[in-house]
């Protein structure tokens, strides 16, 4: 364990270069990457460009950011039949423990329609339970009892807190999956999906009427500051006008407590929960641009 918290935290000075210390400092916004290991990961993604394209179509049609291709890349540099000395198998090295809990049998996992759309029901659900990417790809590598107890740990379920108590491999695994980030020009996405997810906003007061919720055509989620509104109404494909007749008053609860109610119609919100990861990547996207 010892060897594992000093290798950590030699590994951490890394982090520190492009994450700071700790939440809020601002992130730099880059990785130092060798030639050679750039060259090498540009390398396995342009060999394995059809798979990449199956991949990357895959995450978007299940409201995924593309970025994840490179999970797989660092996972098994897209060879769907290596097995690690962990027994790990296939594309997405998933463990035969791991893959029964998904419905995916043993031998599946080396067949890369099976096993892409399982990682997409993993991805999921660690996203709903870490809300930030770079501790999805820390559980994915060493599972969420891991990550718990590295959590309990530190006191904190911040990564660049918790991180010294993972394992040293993992630790390395999140770093190389910043360097492929880095290498694919995504790394902002990264950086600002983790510094959201540190947000903490002002409690809603609890005496405070919604009137919206006595129309029952209407169903409703909770967004907050990440999302763009605009960016809200043109995946969906409806009016900004008609946006802000349903949500009146939702921008002055974006400014004030940093989270709001969002209103659609009961029609429209399945749709929007299905695109909800590609409105929120192209939010950030649009905010990293206008900077």
């Amino acid at each position: 364990m010892m060897f594992n918290v000093a290798y950590g935290l030699l590994l951490g000075f890394f982090f520190s270069l492009f994450c700071g210390k700790a939440y809020p400092q601002e992130f730099p916004g880059v990785v130092k990457v060798s030639k050679e290991r750039k060259q090498a990961y540009q390398a396995l993604l342009l060999q394995n460009k059809t798979v990449v394209a199956f991949i990357e179509n895959t995450l978007l049609q299940n409201g995924l950011p593309k970025v994840l291709r490179n999970l797989s890349l660092i996972e098994s540099g897209f060879n769907k039949n290596i097995v690690s000395s962990a027994r790990a198998g296939g594309m997405w090295q998933f463990m035969e423990a791991h893959a029964a809990r998904y419905g995916l049998k043993s031998e599946d996992r080396f067949d890369v329609y099976h096993s892409t759309l399982t990682a997409m029901k993993s991805l999921k659900n660690l996203y709903a339970k870490y809300k930030n990417w770079l501790s999805v790809v820390a559980a994915y590598n060493c599972g969420e009892g891991n990550i718990k107890k590295a959590m309990d740990k530190a006191k904190s379920d911040r990564y660049e807190k918790f991180y010294v108590y993972l394992p040293a491999e993992t630790i390395h695994h999140v770093h190389k999956f910043m360097e492929v980030c880095s290498v694919t020009h995504e790394l902002d996405f990264i950086i600002t999906d983790y510094k959201i997810s540190g947000f903490k906003p002002n409690p809603k007061p609890e005496n405070k009427p919604d009137k919206q919720k006595k129309n029952p055509a209407l169903a409703s989620t909770e967004i907050n500051t990440a999302y763009n509104l605009n960016i809200i109404a043109k995946e969906m494909h409806i009016t900004r006008a008609d946006l802000d007749q349903w949500n009146p008053s939702i921008e002055n609860e974006l400014i004030k407590s940093g989270i709001a109610m969002l209103y659609l119609p009961i029609d429209k919100m399945p749709d929007f929960l299905l695109l909800k990861n590609i409105i929120l990547n192209r939010s950030l996207q649009t905010s990293v641009d206008d900077d």
